[in-house]
């Protein structure tokens, strides 16, 4: 079985500080923690509306952590410029609407592969890596491969909500990525709960957590928080 790596994403350290208009809590500095504890890569969100991740501290994590940083983004010209010229090691592409709380669901990439199609290659040609965030769908996992997608994305909101059935479409998506030569990430909604059995699907190499990780790091701190998820995630996987 591969090896599996986790992306923490330090978003809502910048909500909190946002929420007092300080400079702290700040990102950079999470970032740099979550790595010392183990952390793989980090994940930041640029929202078209800025509400927690701002430019600055795109351009300060992009030269200041020593390991990939994932920049999840809309798909639109403003946010490909702003990938261009940070040249993060990925960008995952996620759909967004400004009034949602979170991210709801994964990007229609079959439905828009021509509008996306000129986006991912023009970040390919820049030397990123992109990602499609997606729900696990057959005909999502072949346009993102159709359209030059180096990977997906799995969308884990509704197993972690419970929806059944939703446990078995990951372990089937997951299972097709590799014939349609796509590497296979998942996430959102996880938990020390629920990682278990997402860690467990062997094509999944990478796991990206943030709001949950944050959040416990309330009480446990973010270098216990962030190691605990490692030990369950290599646990799910017998290591």
């Amino acid at each position: 079985m591969k090896p599996q790596r986790l992306g923490v994403n330090v978003d809502h350290v910048a909500t909190l500080r946002n929420a007092r208009g300080e400079a702290y809590p700040d990102p950079l500095l999470a970032a740099q923690v979550a790595i010392a504890a183990g952390a793989d890569g980090i994940t930041i969100h640029l929202r078209e509306d800025r509400r927690h991740i701002r430019d600055a501290d795109v351009l300060r994590i992009r030269g200041l952590i020593d390991k990939p940083l994932n920049f999840e983004m809309a798909a639109t010209e403003e946010m490909v410029e702003i990938a261009l010229r940070t040249r993060p090691h990925g960008c995952c592409l996620v759909p967004e609407k400004r009034s949602e709380v979170t991210t709801e669901g994964g990007l229609d990439v079959a439905g828009h592969r021509m509008a996306l199609a000129p986006m991912v290659g023009r970040l390919r040609d820049a030397g990123i890596r992109v990602s499609m965030f997606v729900d696990p769908d057959w005909a999502q996992l072949e346009a993102s491969a159709e359209i030059g997608a180096a990977v997906v994305e799995l969308h884990t909101g509704a197993y972690c909500h419970g929806r059944e059935g939703e446990l078995q479409r990951l372990v089937e998506a997951a299972g097709l990525t590799e014939s349609l030569g796509l590497e296979c990430h998942a996430g959102h909604g996880l938990t020390f709960d629920n990682v278990g059995p997402i860690a467990a699907i062997p094509e999944i190499v990478e796991l990206n957590i943030g709001h949950f990780l944050i959040a416990r790091a309330i009480f446990d701190g973010l270098p216990a928080a962030v190691q605990r998820m490692k030990a369950l995630m290599r646990a799910a996987r017998g290591e």
